[in-house]
């Protein structure tokens, strides 16, 4: 199952409570913020946001625009197809 990681930057947000709207947002549109490890659950970097299922890149873009547009009318998204992550540093969840 592919699996996606997904940026979200909001134009114009001047709280972190646009961030916590837009979360509450992605993941009605199926998107978490953490990763299932060996080891446990880790969080993401903050506005980074996790999707796993059959979707392509575009459907995963629409979703998350989708959410985004809930919160601000203007935002960056960037969606990147994994075939492995790595990282160091991430919170447990």
């Amino acid at each position: 199952m592919p699996r996606f990681t997904v940026r979200v930057e909001l134009h114009g947000a001047d709280t972190w409570a646009h961030y916590e709207k837009l979360y509450e947002y992605m993941a009605h549109q199926g998107f978490t913020d953490t990763l299932v490890t060996e080891q446990g659950r880790v969080k993401m970097p903050p506005a980074e946001y996790n999707y796993e299922g059959t979707a392509t890149r575009a459907e995963v873009l629409a979703k998350a625009q989708v959410a985004a547009g809930r919160v601000v009318t203007s935002y960056a998204v960037l969606v990147t197809e994994s075939a492995g992550r790595t990282w160091s540093g991430l919170e447990k969840a």
